[in-house]
């Protein structure tokens, strides 16, 4: 069973970026597709970005497509979500999740992390 622990989120001015980081740790991440969801206030969690095991294919909600970039560092057991171009739509509680095949159910969660886009 893998564990992951978030990390990077903060307040940003509109326009500005950050860097998510989801370190993982129990289990070899190389074994799981990876993938970053958020919930704003009020609303459900949606999908942002996925990677695969490898690393080579990616998929991006079109509402952040071109300004998010997914990427992962297995040698370091940690997946990254680079944001940039930030809009207040984007405030919401980051989640990484980790699925045991390339497509599945996400299986495993972390806590989430707070970014805040301020405009």
């Amino acid at each position: 069973q893998v564990q992951l622990v978030e990390s990077g989120g903060g307040l940003v001015q509109a326009g500005g970026s950050l860097r998510l980081s989801c370190a993982a740790s129990g289990r070899t991440l190389s074994s799981y597709g990876m993938g970053w969801f958020r919930q704003a206030p009020g609303k459900e969690r949606e999908f942002a970005a996925r990677i695969s095991r490898s690393g080579i294919s990616t998929f991006y909600a079109d509402s952040v497509k071109g300004r998010f970039t997914i990427s992962r560092d297995n040698a370091k057991n940690t997946v990254y979500l680079q944001m940039n171009s930030l809009k207040p739509e984007d405030t919401a509680v980051y989640y990484c999740a980790a699925r045991y095949v390339d497509a599945g159910p996400w299986g495993y969660w972390g806590q989430g992390t707070q970014v805040t886009v301020s405009s």
